[in-house]
């Protein structure tokens, strides 16, 4: 169930739970919420503007990790919902707008996509835009042909993922062969070659896909 804690004109705090709260967790959670009080209905009127449903933030994992610590075993999620008026902006990549809050808000109800076997994985390529190389479309059909059977979509579209020039790097990172005869430096090499000879104020860099560069103490 959903227990909602706030003053109802403002920001509420939605807090999903697998048993009904006791009057001592509902104490704890008030406190913790800033002396919010639980809001006896079970739905709360008006438009808000909450995370999707279908993406768990940071914020509600940390919470949850919290009341966890605090004794409160029984919490699955806890987010906040912001009231709005009805043309109030919001980021549908992160964000959805709720008619009002009930005992739904979390429930996800999309239909799972059935699986797609692709026979023509050249085709399938095109159409998904995966950037699969003729090499591997070619190892992939003859995998498929080895199993006995056509991959599936998502087989074949996480292959094109792990497997992708971001990953792997695998034009940047390789080896290069002009007129015959082999360079010893990759692109990469080159690129990383530059911070080795003037590295400045750089700590990391190219190291777990993040960079550190040094700057001035604080006083």
């Amino acid at each position: 169930m959903i227990s909602f804690f706030g003053r109802a004109t403002d920001k509420i705090i939605a807090v999903q739970a697998h048993k009904s709260l006791s009057s001592k967790d509902i104490e704890k959670l008030t406190w913790l919420f800033g002396d919010q009080p639980l809001i006896k209905a079970r739905e709360v009127t008006g438009i808000f503007i909450g995370p999707r449903a279908a993406m768990i933030t940071p914020w509600s994992s940390n919470a949850v990790d919290i009341t966890h610590n605090m004794g409160i075993s029984s919490i699955i999620r806890i987010e906040e919902f912001h009231r709005v008026d009805k043309d109030a902006p919001y980021d549908p990549m992160l964000t959805q707008k709720y008619p009002g809050l009930n005992q739904d808000i979390f429930t996800i109800d999309i239909v799972p996509a059935s699986i797609q076997s692709i026979a023509d994985i050249a085709a399938y390529n095109e159409k998904e835009g995966l950037a699969l190389s003729e090499e591997e479309v070619m190892y992939l059909q003859e995998v498929s042909d080895r199993i006995g059977r056509p991959l599936t979509d998502s087989e074949v579209f996480g292959f094109s993922q792990v497997n992708s020039e971001h990953c792997r790097h695998k034009i940047f990172n390789g080896s290069f062969v002009i007129d015959g005869i082999e360079h010893k430096e990759s692109l990469f090499s080159l690129i990383k070659k530059t911070s080795k000879a003037h590295h400045n104020e750089i700590v990391s860099a190219y190291k777990d896909n993040v960079a550190f560069i040094k700057g001035p103490e604080n006083t």
